[in-house]
Formats: structure tokens, C-alpha cells, sequence
């Protein structure tokens, strides 16, 4: 059952304005290394960049209480895009047996991320005797 549905869109030159301003800063606060690492040797990173920061964006509004710009993180599975959470944030959606899925898309001048909680069904068969 879907749980809720977030989106962002962001302007590419603000990621890029900030990476440019505070290079080390913003990066290291805002990205998780692995993403940095996958973008990495790209002939343009700024709008790979700005498509994961719209994903922590959309992330956090269909997350109920505040988390850090590192706690969502996305990597790609082949060509499919994932998210990737710190621990403490998959134990919280493990317990309300929630996953989160994700999609990307860029333009020229824009990033857009949408991001939908998903609730699993229980399995009553793991639940144990009534």
C-alpha cells in the first residue's frame, strides 16, 4: 500500500552555485561519499548532483520526523536508480515495514526526483501464534 508520494524539482545552477561556492562544505554535508564516488569522472556532475539532492528532498517529505541531508543516499542497480538509507533510518522503515522507491529525471536546467513510501503486507506467518 502506498503510504505517501514525494516530489522535488530543483534548479541545476543552485547545486552547482553551492558546489562552486563551498566546494568541500557543501559537498561533504549534503552527499553521501559512495554518491560522490559514482559520480565521479562524469564530464558534468551538477546535474547527477542535483537529481540526488531532489531525492533527499522528496525523501523528507514523505518522512514524518527530520534526518540528515546523509541519512538518504542514492545509488544506481544496473541502470535503476535506488536509495540507500543509514541504519538507524532502516531499522525505523524495517519496523513500520516500509520501503522507499525512487525515480530521476533531468533536463538543461532542471532536476526532478519523486519518491513513493511503499507499506509491505505482514506476512502472518512470521508474526507467530496469536
Amino acid at each position: 500500500m502506498i503510504v505517501a508520494v514525494g516530489l522535488d524539482l530543483i534548479e541545476i545552477a543552485r547545486v552547482r552555485q553551492a558546489a562552486q561556492r563551498h566546494p568541500v562544505r557543501f559537498l561533504k554535508r549534503c552527499f553521501h561519499p559512495d554518491e560522490l564516488a559514482e559520480l565521479d569522472g562524469r564530464k558534468d556532475v551538477y546535474p547527477g548532483l542535483a537529481a540526488r539532492f531532489a531525492a533527499k528532498e522528496a525523501f523528507a517529505k514523505v518522512w514524518p520526523s527530520s534526518l540528515s541531508w546523509r541519512d538518504v543516499w542514492v545509488m544506481k542497480e544496473g541502470e535503476r536508480p535506488v536509495l540507500r538509507t543509514s541504519q538507524d533510518l532502516a531499522s525505523a522503515m524495517a519496523a513500520e515495514g516500509l520501503v522507499a522507491h525512487v525515480s530521476l529525471s533531468h533536463a538543461v536546467d532542471h532536476a526532478a526526483a519523486v519518491v513513493v513510501l511503499e507499506r509491505l503486507p505482514r506476512d502472518p506467518a512470521s508474526e507467530g501464534p496469536p
